[in-house]
């Protein structure tokens, strides 16, 4: 592994907050040097006449229909689709652990 090359690892290392063994650092190099070679591939193709793209959906229009009110569930029928409900409302697992 050239000097180079372990420099650029241990500093994308200290970005993504991580730390690489030996063996890590080496795969890690081997990957990202097949990433850029794909990368330099694009440099490849000709792009001459082609407008550039902000935005990948900038032509598309809205195709999307309206918002309709229609027949919605009564209280009881929604809470007997539910997995468990507790009061009247559905119940989840915690999301947050109290320290």
């Amino acid at each position: 592994m050239s000097l180079e090359e372990e420099k650029n690892s241990k500093y994308l290392g200290s970005l993504a907050r991580i730390e690489l063994s030996e063996d890590e650092e080496k795969t890690f190099n081997q990957n990202l040097e097949k990433i850029l070679g794909y990368m330099h591939l694009l440099d490849e193709v000709d792009t001459q006449g082609t407008l550039p793209c902000t935005h990948v959906l900038e032509t598309t229009t809205n195709v999307m229909g309206e918002d309709e009110v229609g027949e919605h569930l009564d209280h009881e029928t929604f809470l007997k689709n539910a997995p468990d409900s507790v009061g009247g409302m559905i119940k989840v697992p915690p999301v947050m652990q109290a320290e």
